[in-house]
């Protein structure tokens, strides 16, 4: 596990999130931050509000309360696209891939390139580099994928896993979100991701991931945030922390650990 030298600035920090769907209230005064070249493991038992940060972070659900800083500054998330402007990309659980598509359209969808030249001006796509990128970020995560021009609706879940994590992992500049990236995976991809996790790390991204599989927290994160009741109760330091310490601060056995 790589060493961060702590930057100055989060990338992306939280400050004081709520949000209630009728009586159940989902973040309560909850915080999160993260620093460039930091894996951060966002954990919590189900219900406690992690699915609903990631969305509130990734600019696909409002808070009621609460401010949300980009690099220091104040930005309003209103919706994914500005989170993408911003560098930010995530791979939620139902991965969000359409499905009639083929896994090359998947990769650049509403980021299509133009062919050069006077075709690119009658909108022809330049198909090719488009192929060849696609290809290269499947390599990278070491994906094994039937075929870029089938759609991936017929695609295992593996498959399409490892497509919706290359386009995230690909795309982001500043933070990207993987909310168990490792779920559909077997043993070959999932090592495959993890050792993603950190290369995407090393290069200045931050990452956030989100996984109920202690070992894999363990093993690649930098520093572990601890989601309970829609609050943030603990932050560890993941090479100074036991699997014991984490799962105490999931279910309210030790709180207000920080370190």
């Amino acid at each position: 596990m790589a060493t961060v030298a702590p930057a100055a600035t989060p990338i992306l920090e939280a400050r004081g999130l709520s949000r209630s769907f009728g009586n159940v209230r989902a973040l309560d005064d909850a915080d999160f931050d993260i620093y460039p070249g930091e894996v951060v493991a966002l954990i919590g038992d189900n219900g406690a509000g992690k699915s609903t940060m990631v969305k509130a972070l990734s600019g696909s659900l409002a808070v009621d309360t609460g401010e949300i800083l980009f690099d220091g500054t104040a930005v309003d998330l209103d919706s994914p696209t500005v989170a993408a402007e911003l560098g930010i990309e995530t791979v939620f659980q139902d991965l969000t891939l359409a499905p009639h598509l083929n896994a090359q359209q998947n990769m650049f969808l509403g980021r299509e390139l133009p062919a050069k030249g006077p075709l690119g001006r009658l909108g022809f796509l330049d198909v090719s580099t488009m192929r060849k990128q696609s290809q290269d970020a499947l390599d990278e995560l070491g994906a094994t994928v039937r075929s870029l021009t089938v759609p991936v609706g017929s695609m295992s879940g593996g498959q399409q896993q490892a497509i919706a994590i290359a386009r995230a992992v690909a795309w982001a500049k500043g933070v990207v979100f993987l909310d168990e990236p490792t779920a559909a995976l077997g043993v070959v991809q999932t090592r495959n991701v993890l050792d993603t996790i950190r290369r995407v790390a090393d290069r200045g991204v931050a990452v956030v991931f989100i996984s109920h599989s202690m070992p894999h927290v363990m093993e690649v994160a930098d520093r572990v945030q601890v989601l309970r009741m829609g609050k943030r109760v603990a932050t560890l330091d993941a090479k100074n922390t036991t699997m014991e310490e984490l799962v105490g601060a999931m279910t309210g056995a030790t709180t207000g650990a920080t370190r």
